[in-house]
């Protein structure tokens, strides 16, 4: 028995690790779970990378779990990521298949990893009350002295959010963080990876197709659909569109501020992947330059070394 349960292919965005990663799960007839907290919400589809023709290989499509689940407004969180990903993943390896976990959002990634001990956290109305007074900026102040480690950067740019926050590092604050009878997960972890100047350059020419293909397009149908403020809640794509719908920016600046802010998403990605390496975490990493063909071969070289009995088994 292959003392590995799990794959994981991680990356940070327009990394190509989706097309690789459904590519490699062909070749072990595996399922995917995708990582990835924004294309859990319907409709929402270029601004989150949703490219379903990646997952059609010779006609036969990967099955992908965790895309499309929610409505667009709805507010998906961890813990309800981790309930649903150990879901998936049993019904997988009830099928005799094996879960290749796909995608680039670091804490999710590493919540299903670590074996974090997520739990909903209910509302504090006392906690509320007593910073009900305090202003944005003594709330920020509030939530670092937590040391809570932060996973979305705008919990500091939006008063609602950085509440929820301080709520939470409060209730996690006296709570145990691991949980000893979550099912064990083993996994070989891949990375796709390009260095940074070919990463930007990718990155602004998906940019430039997305919008070509109706990007602005669906932000607005959107906007018919959920407030303003939720789809800025979203970030990034929906944040800036948004805005420029709005009358707040004008195209250019639309254009420029929804650039850097991705690059930057990007280097945060890695940032947080490097994070992992010094927890422990050994990842393996693949040259994004390098053809899907040699990928999978030196990717069935590392599998074949790491989990042999895997390649016996399932390579097609």
């Amino acid at each position: 028995m292959s003392r590995y349960n799990l794959i994981t292919i991680l990356g940070p965005t327009a990394s190509g690790k989706t097309f690789f990663g459904a590519n490699l799960a062909y070749k072990f007839n595996g399922e995917i779970i995708s990582a990835d907290s924004r294309q859990v919400y319907r409709e929402m589809d270029l601004g989150t990378g949703k490219d379903y023709e990646d997952y059609i290989i010779q006609d036969y499509s990967v099955p992908a779990h965790l895309i499309d689940i929610h409505d667009a407004g709805y507010k998906y969180n961890l813990f309800e990521y981790q309930r649903d990903f150990h879901r998936v993943f049993e019904e997988i390896r009830s099928r005799g298949n094996l879960p290749f976990l796909v995608g680039g959002t670091g804490m999710y990634i590493e919540a299903i990893l670590n074996r974090y001990e997520l739990v909903k956290v209910p509302p504090n109305e006392e906690l509320r009350k007593k910073l009900e007074k305090l202003n944005h900026g003594e709330l920020i102040h509030v939530l670092q002295n937590y040391n809570f480690s932060l996973h979305n950067t705008s919990d500091l740019k939006i008063r609602k959010r950085t509440l929820r926050a301080i709520e939470i590092a409060d209730y996690y604050s006296r709570e145990k963080l691991l949980q000893s009878n979550l099912p064990e997960i083993n996994s070989l972890i891949l990375g796709v990876k390009y260095d940074r100047i070919s990463r930007r350059k990718r990155i602004s020419e998906r940019l430039e197709a997305r919008i070509k293909e109706g990007l602005i397009d669906e932000v607005k149908n959107l906007l018919e659909k959920i407030s303003t403020e939720d789809l800025l809640y979203y970030g990034l794509e929906y944040k800036f569109i948004t805005l420029y719908l709005t009358g707040q920016l004008d195209y250019k600046e639309m254009f420029g501020k929804l650039e850097v802010a991705i690059h930057q998403f990007a280097k945060r990605q890695m940032t947080w992947f490097r994070r992992m390496e010094r927890n422990g975490f050994k990842i393996h990493w693949l040259d994004g330059h390098m053809s899907l063909e040699e990928k999978l071969t030196r990717s069935r070289n590392i599998i074949n070394k790491e989990a042999p009995e895997i390649i016996e088994k399932s390579w097609k």
